[in-house]
């Protein structure tokens, strides 16, 4: 593994090998988050857009369309409609989640309220269409308009299976491929479209980023439970919020019936006391949940490592491979 100006995580690389273009997609996500009308807009999105996230989703397809040889200026439009709609929905969560903090800061729907939060973030999504539209090409469109709607179909879902435990790992899937694979894949996938490469290489970039994003979300999910990671979450957390994340769901599956009591209780019914944590995280381990999502994460990120390894090698291409070891490495 190469080290490049002493930076060693790969997403920090990444940034490095493409400074110049997040600072011409930040320069148009600041322009574009503008408006003349309404102060609170530029405020709210600020707030979210300024806060210090690794703009993961935009890297991916500036990586994309560089790996692919693109020498055009539209890669800065797609990745700064890329975070334009991962801050919509972020925005639209913390109102749905009743979230009191977003990567370490008071949410905007605490700071502001809940309507400038919800009208805020479909502001967003219309700049993103607009960003989408001034590339000039249908397809891209198609994409990134397809994934915006799966992310609402994901969140949807989400909110219909929340604290059901008959939710199974196959809904749980189409939760996170809506949720966070969706916006992953069409980041990666248009760094290809727009570069016009052929069907093969667009395929590979697409599944790169579907199992990379699966693989992204089961490690966060993990790692609420298993913990060394900074995540910005105390162990617990989806617990306490009673979300039926994969490593519940499997311990769940294979439970008696005075462990389903239990989970009932504590999920469905909401009656957590003190020392149900520590039960929780006995029964994760006793039927080997956390170790079987951790394998889970694994075998997603083997498949995004093949698709980007179909495609001819670069330094960007070994980065991207790089990342996607990095994000299950959290939990070897």
């Amino acid at each position: 593994m190469n080290v490049m100006n002493s930076v060693t995580k790969p997403h920090e690389r990444l940034a490095d090998l493409l400074k110049d273009e997040l600072a011409d997609v930040n320069a148009l996500i600041r322009d574009r988050m503008a408006s003349d009308h309404a102060p609170r807009i530029p405020e709210v999105t600020a707030h979210l857009v300024e806060a210090g996230g690794k703009r993961l989703r935009p890297m991916l397809t500036l990586a994309a369309a560089k790996m692919c040889g693109y020498a055009g200026p539209y890669h800065i439009h797609l990745a700064a409609t890329v975070e334009f709609i991962h801050t919509a929905t972020l925005l639209h969560d913390d109102v749905v989640d009743e979230s009191a903090k977003r990567r370490g800061r008071p949410t905007a729907n605490l700071l502001w309220d809940n309507k400038s939060s919800v009208l805020v973030g479909d502001y967003l999504f219309a700049r993103s269409f607009q960003l989408m539209t001034e590339t000039g090409n249908l397809r891209v469109l198609r994409i990134l308009s397809n994934a915006a709607a799966t992310i609402a179909e994901g969140e949807v879902l989400q909110l219909t299976a929340a604290q059901d435990l008959t939710t199974t790992e196959a809904i749980y899937l189409q939760v996170v491929r809506g949720k966070t694979a969706a916006l992953f894949s069409a980041a990666t996938e248009v760094g290809g479209v727009i570069a016009d490469r052929p069907e093969p290489e667009i395929k590979a970039l697409f599944d790169y980023g579907d199992a990379l994003g699966i693989a992204f979300q089961i490690v966060d999910d993990l790692l609420d439970y298993w913990g060394g990671d900074a995540t910005g979450k105390n162990i617990g957390d989806d617990f306490r919020e009673r979300k039926l994340t994969l490593p519940l769901i499997k311990a769940y599956a294979a439970a008696n019936d005075e462990e389903r009591a239990f989970w009932k209780r504590v999920i469905e019914k909401g009656d957590q006391r003190d020392g149900d944590l520590e039960r929780a995280l006995e029964l994760l381990n006793t039927h080997g949940a956390l170790e079987a999502t951790r394998q889970e994460a694994l075998s997603w990120a083997a498949k995004a490592k093949t698709a980007m390894q179909s495609l001819p090698q670069s330094e960007m291409r070994d980065l991207l491979i790089d990342l996607n070891d990095y994000v299950v490495a959290r939990v070897n």
